[in-house]
């Protein structure tokens, strides 16, 4: 910017100032050239001492006018005096209206130079009202400038603390998705004890009047052993890492019905499919939901229970009945979730359940909706 000043200052002083040359006008010669370096060389320093900078450069350009060097543009006093206005603009006003006053004393001050000499103001009044007009428009870009950097540091501060504060829901999202993986690790191995204790006690039963049953209760012990062991696997590997992510997709349900089936449990089972993919958090929820009703079926029931879950628009609706012995909702001690649990699935989505016994019947109904309103 200095050399740019320079530049322009020492080519208007060898051009004999602009338009026409002025036959009474001073040539450029060394003292000239000294007083433009003087003008525009400080410029390299405007931002740590913008003050002295403006000083300097306007008495060098007021020195070139009195001396009748044709500077008709002081380009180094007018982006002196931009330097000056970005850093005095916001201070407080005691530092700031001097830095004002020097900015607009520059052509009064000219303009009293020029009347000592002789010169009749009237005659160079467009001249300088025009170098008013430069001041005054120096000041106030430097203020627009200086008002335009607050903003973009406002504006980057925010996104800052917009950018802190996603990070900070994102650990607070992981650390809720990890405890709610910790509820699904408790559930899938709840489900997996509870039918090898049912499958244990037929095989105790059966060992002599029907070995072969006996020996398929074993082989769906094992095969339920075997396949909680990789469920609590995945579930703890999703646990330790921060990312970590349960599947969208935990399993069919008639995958699930099959299962209990092959558990020993009797199922009528009414299973058509979503028009549509479900939601990854009303599928799983759907599925731990059956999970647990079709479990707490084999525990407290006889052995047979009925699932119809059905797609309607927007909800998925689960209903299972099954004979019970005793209350299947009675709440588990030793800090189980059963019913509660499947509650609090439902709520989480918006959606409601209701579970009791009744005549002998107990019922579940859930109600799971996703999406927007119809």
């Amino acid at each position: 910017m200095a050399g740019l000043a320079l530049v322009t200052t020492v080519t208007i002083l060898a051009a004999q100032g602009f338009g026409a040359a002025d036959p009474t006008a001073r040539r450029l010669d060394a003292l000239g050239l000294a007083l433009a370096v003087l003008s525009a060389a400080p410029l390299a320093a405007r931002r740590r001492a913008p003050a002295t900078v403006y000083a300097i450069s306007a008495a060098a350009s007021l020195a070139l006018l009195c001396l009748d060097y044709p500077l008709d543009a002081p380009v180094a006093t007018v982006v002196a005096a931009y330097a000056l206005a970005v850093a005095y603009s916001d201070p407080p006003p005691a530092r700031r209206r001097p830095a004002l006053v020097a900015v607009n004393a520059f052509v009064p001050a000219l303009a009293l130079a020029y009347a000592s000499t002789g010169i009749r103001l009237w005659d160079i009044a467009t001249e300088l009202l025009a170098w008013a007009a430069v001041f005054a428009g120096a000041w106030i870009a430097g203020d627009r400038h200086r008002l335009r950097v607050l903003q973009l540091a406002e504006a980057q501060a925010y996104a800052r603390r917009l950018e802190a504060e996603a990070e900070r829901e994102r650990h607070l999202a992981a650390a809720n998705e990890r405890t709610r993986i910790a509820r699904e690790l408790h559930d899938s191995a709840g489900h997996a004890i509870n039918v090898i204790l049912v499958q244990a006690g037929a095989a105790r039963l059966l060992q002599r009047s029907n070995p072969p049953g006996a020996r398929q209760a074993i082989e769906t012990i094992e095969k339920v052993a075997r396949d909680t062991i990789g469920d609590i696997d995945s579930l703890v590997r999703a646990l330790r890492n921060d990312d970590g992510d349960i599947p969208a997709d935990p399993g069919a349900l008639h995958e699930l019905v099959e299962h209990h089936r092959r558990g020993g449990l009797a199922i009528t089972a009414d299973l058509p499919g979503p028009a549509l993919p479900l939601p990854r958090g009303v599928a799983w929820a759907a599925y731990r939901i059956l999970q647990e009703a079709l479990t707490n079926a084999a525990r407290h029931g006889p052995g047979s229970a009925a699932v119809a879950v059905r797609f309607h628009h927007r909800e998925v609706r689960i209903d299972v009945t099954n004979p019970a012995r005793r209350a299947a909702g009675a709440p588990r001690h030793r800090g189980g979730h059963g019913i509660i649990g499947m509650r609090e699935r439902a709520t989480l989505l918006g959606g409601t359940l209701d579970a009791g016994p009744a005549r002998g019947i107990f019922r579940l109904h859930a109600v799971l909706p996703y999406g927007g309103a119809p």
